[in-house]
């Protein structure tokens, strides 16, 4: 079952039937994850987690539901809210069939794999000429249509960074296992400066920082990577590199480039307008452009929420937000408690899943990421990750009991 869901990872994620039209007219996705739930049904292994999470989840699809039904524009985001239901779906057979940390480990390694593949496969047809030209620059793309703009992707490639960390300290696949997580940031950060988007290396260079506050002598990497950074940026062609200069100062750019960066701005104006004329339910989840007129979406995670949901999905996805951080602070507390006794691979997990959300809600910032797959699959791999621990707990307990009643 599990190598059931990494394969319907990797059709989400490279999108094989975007590329080749012929697997798009047969519905291979449909039918793949039709045998997929098929699987599921049979798999005699399933099991519920108990988790508050769930409720949050739940209680945010009730609200996307409940919003998109009463929108005057439903019709037009019914894919959207078909797209969504799919990942909750995935979501399910996760929660349901990984409960133990070997599980954890093949579903975190697969996902990692698959990234790598698209990483891989979106260079190699950027290396062809498969690119897109636009704030006057050419930018690489991803190699899927639903995903692969340039910010789009680049935001992709930076949520997946954090289970990197989990990997190597875990040590997964030894020397050869570091060297190919070491290929993957290079290729990573590649793509990311290719790509020319803004939010992305802001989400980089974030996540760097992340990391230096994690590991010890952080400062070290960062003084490394601050030596580094100019050798990379003088290898940019000269477009890119007046592209990233616009962070610091908008006036050396064209004047697109400066209105982009405004339009983040602008974005969560319009969501605070669309919310106060539409305070509980918004203007439905999809519908940010017929109803502002706009040609562009929202660019702001914040301005989506208020904007499209309201009060009601505001105050559901703040559920999840804070369920994520319950999680993560109890599993905390367990690694103060045991120290260096509690660094295994689910305590490794359970960390990149935070640096994760983190990421979602810095770079939300710059984009529009509210029904992004992300939010839920980190969320189950969060899930399994306490629900190893929470055994890990129990059995260190118990051998615990077992040597004060040996040493009676």
């Amino acid at each position: 079952m599990h190598w059931l869901l990494i394969g319907y990872m990797f059709l989400f994620i490279d999108r094989p039937f975007e590329v080749w039209p012929i697997l798009g007219d047969m519905r291979f996705e449909r039918i793949y994850m039709l045998g997929t739930i098929t699987a599921w049904f049979l798999c005699p292994n399933k099991r519920w987690i108990s988790n508050s999470q769930h409720l949050a989840y739940a209680a945010f699809a009730f609200a996307v539901l409940a919003c998109w039904a009463i929108s005057p524009w439903s019709e037009r985001s019914q894919p959207l809210i078909e797209d969504y239901f799919k990942v909750l779906v995935f979501y399910v057979l996760l929660v349901t069939t990984v409960h133990d940390e070997k599980g954890l480990k093949r579903m975190v390694v697969g996902f990692v794999s698959v990234m790598g593949l698209y990483l891989m496969h979106s260079f190699r047809e950027y290396i062809g000429g498969r690119h897109t030209y636009r704030m006057g620059i050419s930018r690489m793309i991803g190699v899927d249509s639903t995903l692969g703009d340039p910010n789009s992707f680049g935001a992709s490639i930076v949520f997946a960074l954090p289970f990197i960390v989990a990997l190597w300290r875990t040590g997964i696949g030894g020397r050869w296992g570091k060297l190919l997580l070491v290929g993957y940031f290079a290729m990573s950060a590649t793509a990311i400066l290719l790509t020319g988007s803004r939010s992305s290396l802001l989400g980089l260079l974030f996540w760097v920082v992340l990391v230096a506050f994690q590991i010890r002598r952080g400062w070290l990497w960062i003084i490394l990577l601050a030596t580094l950074s100019p050798i990379a940026f003088a290898a940019l062609p000269e477009s890119l590199q007046t592209r990233f200069e616009t962070i610091i100062d908008s006036d050396v750019g064209p004047e697109n480039a400066k209105e982009s960066g405004e339009g983040r701005i602008l974005g969560l104006m319009t969501g605070l307008d669309l919310w106060a004329s539409n305070p509980l339910t918004g203007v439905g989840p999809g519908a940010w452009r017929p109803a502002t007129k706009s040609q562009v979406e929202s660019h702001n995670l914040y301005g989506q929420l208020l904007g499209e949901l309201g009060t009601m999905g505001a105050v559901t996805f703040g559920s999840i937000v804070f369920s994520f951080w319950k999680n993560t602070r109890r599993i905390a507390r367990i690694r103060r408690a045991y120290g260096d006794e509690a660094t295994g691979f689910p305590f490794q997990v359970a960390s990149a899943v935070g640096t994760g959300v983190v990421l979602l809600l810095f770079m939300g910032n710059f984009g529009h990421n509210l029904f992004r797959f992300t939010w839920l699959w980190y969320g189950g791999f969060l899930i399994v990750a306490a629900h190893c621990i929470k055994i890990w707990v129990q059995t260190a307990e118990y051998d615990a009991m077992l040597e004060d009643e040996a040493a009676e």
